[in-house]
């Protein structure tokens, strides 16, 4: 049994989904992994880690329709409103979604099905540097 570990560092444009599964896959195969798991972990609490659809960019457009319906910035009765009406939003959209993922490694490759992939959720406006722990642990 081994284990790897790397922090990815990517750069947001400000609200979206962005998929990151090439990313994730071509450090897996550098690492010459057979069969394990991966686990990611999002250092931030106003973004998050999903899985999601991704055939279709509509699905992630709406995605972020509902989570803004649902969490809408300016919503008032928030204490913590010093870092801009989209923050408070931002960390209750984070706990909503996941921070961290975990996905089975077979055959090199993470068992992912037909149409998923893995998506940074930025939930603030402005753009941001995030960072993503890879850790893989098998063979």
């Amino acid at each position: 049994m081994r284990q790897a570990q790397t922090t990815l560092t990517l750069p947001t444009r400000g609200a979206e989904l962005l998929e990151i599964t090439a990313e994730v896959a071509a450090w897996l195969r550098n690492q010459q992994a057979e069969v394990g798991q991966i686990t990611l972990f999002c250092r931030h609490t106003s973004a998050s880690l999903i899985i999601q659809e991704n055939a279709d960019p509509d699905v992630q457009r709406d995605l972020v329709t509902f989570f803004n319906r649902l969490v809408p910035e300016g919503a008032t009765g928030f204490r913590h409103t010093s870092e801009g009406a989209d923050d408070m939003p931002a960390h209750i959209k984070a706990v909503l979604m996941n921070t961290t993922l975990t996905i089975p490694v077979a055959d090199g490759r993470m068992v992912l099905g037909t149409w998923q992939g893995i998506y940074l959720c930025e939930h603030r406006r402005r753009p941001h540097r995030r960072e993503i722990v890879l850790h893989f642990i098998g063979e």
